[in-house]
């Protein structure tokens, strides 16, 4: 198992940035592909980013596409997540998650370990 813990979140003004970090528990973090979620009320949590073991190929939202990017570190056991040009509807408590090794589909349903949040908050 994989223990997650995400930090980084806040509060910033539309435009701004902000660089989300995952740290994993355990020795083998680069066995387990890593995905970000968000969630805002009222909504359903939803796929935002993902990335496979090695870090060689990576998967976007339409939403985030070409604002925000995933990366992995494994040496640090560590996924971060940096989010440029936000928006007010990027507000979200955004989620850390884990499957090991590959990516089978990018919903929910796809990732076995979650983190427990944090927020982001998007002023206009």
């Amino acid at each position: 198992q994989v223990q997650l813990v995400e930090s980084g979140g806040g509060l910033v003004q539309a435009g701004g940035s902000l660089r989300l970090s995952c740290a994993a528990s355990g020795r083998t973090f680069s066995s387990y592909a890593m995905g970000w979620f968000r969630q805002a009320p009222g909504k359903e949590r939803e796929f935002v980013a993902a990335i496979s073991l090695s870090g060689g190929t990576t998967y976007y939202a339409d939403s985030v596409k070409g604002r925000f990017t995933i990366s992995r570190d494994n040496a640090k056991n560590t996924v971060y997540l940096q989010m440029n040009s936000l928006k007010p509807e990027d507000t979200a408590v955004y989620y850390c998650a884990a499957r090991w090794r590959s990516i089978v589909e990018l919903t929910t349903q796809g990732f076995d370990f979650w983190g427990q949040g944090t927020q982001v908050t998007v002023s206009s």
